[in-house]
């Protein structure tokens, strides 16, 4: 089995140099993950795909969790902690990962990826509505920025197809995700304050796994899990690959880059995920850069980036 995240961070180092260099680790495999989430879809019915990579996730985050003594906080939870956990289990892991591959099954991973861009925006407007968030004028124009693209990016540098109600099944799965990980960053706010990253990754990762092998068996019955066994080699290797690597290794960078550099250092790399999304589909599938997806994409990253200038 794989080497526990914290050992193989440990090995580069827990210097400034170590730190940014996990990031950008965590950044890649991020950006990887969209077209190994697209390899997956086109072969592998998603619901059952989908338990089984956080089923695997699992093998790694619990030694880990075990090893660093989290377990022991659980038995002091409440049950209003625990009512939080699972809907954002069901949030951020139940629903985000069907989203995603399902949405992968229609859209190009390069396009899906750019319009996570949208994340930011959403979280922040509802967060100035719910929480009394305050918006400067730097946030705002970032925002504007972002969506503009997003919206740029979604209909094809067509916006007015948008008025027409001319939306794809996949754009409207991917918003899907856009919608599951607002709910999810802002139920977190709320309800899991003073829970530490790798018991709520972990709880939330076992939690959604259960669902997700129950809605696969609702919904696919034993025929998705009898078409997992069937499938290539090449969708194995990307679902184990999003299990270990970007749902288990580069949350861990990530959580240990905030750490050191703090949140709006991480916060940057993260801007960057949806360019490396993009770069990596077009070398790995071979997708196709379009003008509107150029265009609109550099306008959503453009924005996200004056967005987190202003937060800071």
């Amino acid at each position: 089995m794989s080497s526990p995240p914290s050992t193989i961070s440990s090995r580069l180092g827990d210097g400034l140099f170590g730190s940014h260099l996990r990031l950008v680790g965590m950044t890649l495999l991020w950006g990887a993950s969209w077209p190994a989430g697209r390899v997956v879809a086109q072969a592998m019915p998603p619901l059952a795909a989908s338990s089984l990579r956080f089923f695997l996730a699992l093998l790694i985050l619990l030694p880990w969790m075990m090893h660093s003594g989290g377990f022991g906080h659980l038995r002091n939870w409440s049950r209003q902690r625990w009512l939080g956990m699972a809907t954002a289990a069901a949030t951020g892991v139940f629903g985000y990962a069907s989203f995603f591959l399902s949405g992968l099954q229609y859209l190009p991973a390069g396009k899906a990826a750019l319009l996570i861009t949208l994340n930011p925006v959403v979280t922040l407007l509802l967060a100035s509505w719910l929480f009394k968030e305050r918006l400067n004028a730097t946030i705002i124009s970032g925002m504007a920025l972002a969506a503009c693209g997003a919206v740029w990016v979604i209909s094809q540098g067509q916006p007015l197809n948008l008025l027409r109600g001319e939306l794809g099944i996949g754009e409207l799965l991917i918003l899907g995700c856009v919608a599951c990980w607002v709910a999810y960053t802002l139920i977190g706010r709320q309800m899991l304050t003073g829970v530490d990253a790798l018991s709520t990754t972990t709880v939330t990762a076992g939690m959604g796994a259960i669902m997700l092998l129950l809605a696969s068996l609702w919904v696919e019955g034993s025929a998705g899990f009898h078409a997992l066994a069937h499938s290539g080699s090449e969708a194995w290797l990307a679902l184990v690959f999003m299990a270990w690597a970007t749902t288990a290794i580069a949350y861990a960078w990530f959580f240990q880059g905030v750490k050191v550099l703090g949140a709006g250092a991480a916060a940057g790399y993260i801007t960057v995920v949806p360019v490396v999304g993009v770069a990596l589909s077009a070398l790995w599938l071979g997708e196709r850069l379009d003008t509107s997806l150029l265009l609109g994409g550099g306008l959503a990253v453009l924005g996200t980036a004056i967005m987190q200038r202003g937060r800071r």
